[in-house]
């Protein structure tokens, strides 16, 4: 295994090395505190001193999207490698070098690279369960939310009920006095109680939107022209704003069970948000695409994105990032609640190199 031009107390040197090498790699990835790339820095200079000539070697890491090496890498040199996989998936490499100038190949240990591979499953594992605990907590987050979202909804059903009675009357009342009274003060106070009530009712009704508390009227029908005439109707909005918009879907006959009328709505609301985050002369990207049994609708935007910390709270009700006045906070939780009625999903994504994509998922028959 190691050539006889080594001295039996030099073995016995390389093997306690080795073995030394594998327990400082594993308590380093055990004290693992939230840095990729300090792990592996450690795991290069553990593994640089663990080779036979560690003055000239050369330790080479690439990992995910992490590049590391010990010293500048030699032009011309000989080298071990262990590739790092996941799953069958290749994920990066280790290497060691040593400089042709010095060293031959056969200057390499058959342990050595027995060495380099076990650091490379643990490098492996490593990764895998940093990647495992990434995934149960979004998990988490996503639960939390959803419960969230479930109780806000079961609360705001409550409030939308409790407050259809009161502002009936207070339009009633207020219709009866604009109507008999012949003062010209007395009407205009009367209007102004009227437009107050008909903007409370349809804060009411956005909020029943989101509690899935409002009647559909679902029907099997063609997907494509209520995106067409929504996008006719929103034309206006795209021009004042100085916005392309594309409309991309792959099956024009794709047919689904779904309420017109309530995914108008979503898609107003989801086109107009993008609208009032995009800059100028940027262009919103349409998208539908379907299989055997779910359809998506994506729509991409190239405005500055959202904030890691928002992602979890633009569905609740009255939370909203425009300035005061310039939004009730109660679109996108009134999409939520109608896509949920419609048995659907709905997530956010980073648009690549900029801006928000919302993605729909609903299934074509329910």
């Amino acid at each position: 295994m190691i050539p006889e031009s080594i001295s039996v107390e030099e073995k016995l040197q390389e093997r306690i090395k080795e073995l030394s090498c594998l327990y400082q790699v594993s308590s380093a990835i055990r004290e693992f505190e939230g840095s990729y790339e300090a792990t592996l820095e450690s795991i290069v200079k553990i593994l640089k001193n663990a080779w036979r000539f560690p003055e000239l070697a050369t330790v080479e890491i690439q990992c995910d999207s992490y590049h590391l090496s010990s010293n500048p890498i030699p032009k011309e040199g000989y080298s071990q490698k262990s590739i790092i996989k996941i799953s069958e998936n290749e994920i990066g490499f280790i290497k060691v070098h040593y400089p042709a100038s010095d060293l031959s190949k056969a200057h390499f240990l058959v342990e050595e690279q027995r060495l380099l591979d076990k650091i490379a499953d643990e490098i492996a594992l490593f990764f895998e369960r940093q990647n495992i605990k990434i995934q149960e907590e979004h998990l988490k987050q996503t639960a939390a939310r959803n419960d969230r979202l479930a109780i806000l909804g079961e609360i705001t059903a409550g409030i939308a009920h409790e407050l259809n009675t009161p502002l009936g009357n207070i339009l009633g009342f207020a219709e009866f006095i604009e109507e008999k009274t012949a003062e010209k003060q007395t009407k205009r106070d009367a209007q102004k109680i009227l437009n107050s009530a008909i903007y409370s009712r349809e804060v009411v009704k956005k909020l029943m939107f989101f509690s899935c508390d409002m009647p559909q009227d679902i029907k099997k029908i063609k997907v494509k022209p209520i995106i067409t005439q929504a996008l006719s109707l929103l034309k206006p909005n795209f021009k004042k704003a100085n916005i392309r918009f594309k409309f991309n879907i792959q099956d024009p006959a794709l047919k689904a069970q779904v309420d017109p009328i309530q995914l108008t709505q979503v898609f107003f609301n989801l086109v107009i948000n993008a609208i009032y985050y995009s800059p100028e002369n940027s262009k919103i990207v349409i998208s539908i695409n379907n299989n055997e049994t779910h359809y998506t609708i994506e729509i991409a935007d190239e405005g500055k994105g959202i904030a890691p910390e928002v992602k979890d709270k633009i569905f609740e009700p009255f939370y909203t990032t425009k300035p005061l006045g310039e939004g009730s906070g109660l679109g996108l939780s009134v999409v939520h609640g109608i896509i949920k009625s419609h048995k659907g999903e709905i997530s956010i994504a980073d648009n690549i190199p900029k801006g928000t994509i919302f993605k729909i998922k609903l299934p074509l028959n329910f």
